[in-house]
């Protein structure tokens, strides 16, 4: 068990930062949103502010690469989160004082930040014909070779349930029932690097899918249960068919 409780987390959309506009444009249209103020020295950090609730989303502009996502887990003491991660077998990548980012095994970014009394989760969000939907999942994609030691990490770093998923590739950590998102872990069929996507829950993928793509996004593929999307700047996200307000699986 960690020595810290997670007291709150944020999911990151991170995106181009030539592209950062149209992306938290997009994110705050199916979050039901709205932008703060930019942060940064080059204004690469805004937060998606909910009505009548606590932020659990965030967006970083990134000057390398194709952009992703990311986890910040939020405690009362980040030193004893960053010493946990560090038994654990993560690697502290930068210490920016009152909060670090750091590296999973397989190499999945992550930051511990602090606490700041967050607690009530953004209800969920009404669509076109009552469908209702909820961002509520950060999928971590894991190569087989470091799958198992991935699963070990996150399930003791953060305390949470832990359990196989639905199919024999994915692992479930889920957390309290107050706390706004789920890490699931996939199992990739290569050993490439780790990377990191968003997963929303959706009680009707097709009207969800619909309201998406009149704002920018496109389908890529199919999966099982699933629809793999494609935001308006390249970002790949998943529509998943679970129960927005429990984040379980029909039936």
């Amino acid at each position: 068990m960690t020595a810290q409780p997670i007291r709150w987390t944020y999911a990151f959309v991170d995106r181009p930062m030539k592209e950062f506009g149209p992306a938290t444009d997009f994110w705050t249209a199916v979050t039901g949103t709205r932008l703060s103020e930019p942060r940064g020295d080059q204004g690469e950090f805004v937060t998606l502010l909910p009505d009548a609730a606590d932020a659990c989303v965030k967006a970083q502009g990134v000057e390398a690469g194709d952009g992703g996502a990311h986890l910040d887990l939020a405690v009362e003491d980040v030193p004893a989160l960053v010493e946990s991660a560090l038994r654990l077998g993560a690697e502290l990548v930068a210490d920016h004082g009152g909060w670090a980012v750091l590296r999973s095994p397989a190499g999945q970014l992550f930051c511990a930040v602090p606490w700041h009394g967050e607690s009530v989760r953004p209800a969920v969000v009404e669509g076109h014909g009552g469908a209702t939907s909820r961002l509520d999942q950060v999928c971590v994609d894991v190569p087989p070779s470091a799958y198992d030691t991935e699963i070990a990490f996150w399930s003791a770093l953060t305390g949470w349930n832990s359990r196989p998923g639905a199919l024999p590739e994915f692992h479930l950590v889920k957390p309290p029932a107050a706390l706004p998102f789920r890490i699931l872990l996939q199992r990739l069929g290569t050993d490439r690097p780790a990377s990191a996507h968003l997963d929303i829950a959706c009680s009707d993928i097709e009207a969800v899918r619909a309201r998406h793509e009149e704002l920018g996004a496109t389908l890529i593929s199919r999966g099982a249960r699933w629809a793999v999307m494609r935001d308006p700047v390249g970002g790949t996200y998943c529509l998943t068919p679970r129960d927005p307000g429990t984040g379980s699986l029909p039936g």
